[in-house]
């Protein structure tokens, strides 16, 4: 992922080595809900950049209206709320350490064979 600085924009995810595709970043670390508005202007960031998909990540969470707005524009926009964010980063182990390992086992058929 490239960084891009401002101007509504936080990176660039390249889809392919040629970079024919790309997806743009916003990322907002904050406490309170993402509205509309937030919304509006990065697909305004993305309509500058002649942009068709988006990813908007927050730490928080988005307001029903912001998720409608994003259901109806014709840029593919993809809302991560911090619910979903550290469902990621755990999935994927991104910033994550192991607290416990547990064995999971298996039957040794092996042993039950007769020589």
């Amino acid at each position: 992922m490239g960084r891009c600085g401002d101007g509504g924009i936080d990176g660039i995810i390249k889809e392919d080595r040629l970079g024919l595709e790309a997806i743009y970043v916003q990322a907002k670390r904050w406490e309170n809900p993402v509205s509309r508005p937030e919304i509006h202007k990065f697909v305004g960031a993305l309509q500058g950049q002649r942009a068709r998909k988006g990813i908007f990540i927050t730490t928080s969470r988005y307001t029903a209206d912001a998720v409608d707005y994003v259901s109806r524009i014709e840029n593919r926009v993809v809302l991560i709320d911090g619910e979903e964010l550290a469902r990621l980063m755990i999935e994927h182990q991104v910033g994550t350490s192991n607290v416990n390992v547990y064995p999971v086992r298996r039957i040794d058929s092996d042993y039950f064979t007769e020589e």
